[in-house]
């Protein structure tokens, strides 16, 4: 195969697909709201440290709590798709199946394989189930949630096509 001269190198970070499983604006504005009413009601009237302690420490909480629950990144780079801190080469990859809403309930249902690895975000719909090929791996298939199913499959089936046969 040449290469043409504007064509990436082989060393070259490429990156098909990147998502961060972020909260919805409304879940922050409630999550925000309800921690303001817990904070009334511990203090309740209340004199001293008391009176000012939960408002300075639970709406700060709750803002780190939910920065942390939306944490998760979802890419297919480098020949990997990566959940987080989870890496899975695109190698293993045998099929990537997207989900809508009552697939991933099907997948996730009473029937699931407890050996599956599964990132579902409960305010994210969609979802891509990853079949896997890989002999020494026990994990029959991935199913992590996304916005954008359809892309994340197909990302994921170019970068396994793409990638060098091993």
């Amino acid at each position: 195969m040449s290469r043409t001269p504007s064509s990436p190198p082989d060393a070259a970070v490429s990156t098909a697909y990147t998502e961060r499983l972020a909260l919805p604006w409304w879940l922050w504005l409630a999550a925000l709201a309800l921690s303001g009413l817990l904070a009334v009601e511990l203090w309740s009237g209340a004199q001293g440290t008391r009176a000012w302690l939960p408002f300075v420490v639970l709406p700060p909480a709750t803002l780190a709590g939910l920065w942390w629950l939306g944490r998760i990144r979802v890419a297919v780079a480098d020949g990997e798709l990566r959940v987080d801190d989870a890496r899975l080469p695109v190698r293993f990859v045998a099929d990537a199946v997207a989900l809508d809403a009552a697939g991933r309930r099907e997948v996730l249902g009473v029937g699931a394989d407890p050996l599956a690895f599964v990132v579902q975000r409960p305010w994210v719909s969609g979802a891509v189930q990853v079949v896997l090929d890989d002999p020494a791996d026990p994990t029959p298939f991935w199913v992590v949630s996304t916005r954008h199913p359809v892309r994340l499959a197909a990302a994921l089936l170019a970068a396994r096509d793409a990638a060098p046969r091993s």
